[in-house]
């Protein structure tokens, strides 16, 4: 019998304390182990938060991981280099539609939009959300073009 267990965590900062340690020792893991692995996986995205999904046979105590793609607000705010988004567009930062394309290509595989046009409109929605322009431009003039 398999369970899932799913997590969020910082790229490359997981930890065996609670709440994913007791988790992972009830389950006959060695936690330390895991960690070292979870954050081998996960180092590329250092500073976003990051779902994990730990597979484990509970017979043979066998796992796999399974690191899924960041959010799109957190990949914007990584391209855009902030810490957080502004929600104020006065003094926002502003990221290519080169970004844009890229982020909405890497995210196509959790997302229920059928065209790249629809892909790239959710990006925008987001970037509307954060306070980011693209090109220097509103989104919301982005969105209506493409």
């Amino acid at each position: 019998m398999k369970t899932k267990v799913k997590i969020v965590v910082e790229g490359g900062k997981a930890t065996p304390a609670p709440p994913l340690g007791p988790q992972l020792t009830m389950l006959g893991l060695k936690p330390p182990e895991v960690v070292k692995k979870i954050n081998d996986k996960t180092k590329d995205f250092a500073g976003m938060k990051v779902p994990v999904e730990i597979e484990i046979d509970k017979a043979t105590k066998e796992y796999e991981l399974n690191v899924l793609m960041p959010s799109v607000s957190q990949l914007l705010i990584k391209e855009a280099g902030l810490e957080k988004g502004f929600g104020d567009r006065k003094d926002s930062a502003s990221i290519s539609f080169e970004k844009v394309k890229k982020i909405a290509k890497d995210h196509s595989q959790y997302s229920l939009a059928k065209t790249e046009q629809g892909l790239i409109n959710e990006v925008l929605g987001s970037c509307l959300s954060l306070g980011l322009k693209v090109d220097g431009k509103d989104p919301r003039e982005l969105i209506k073009k493409v």
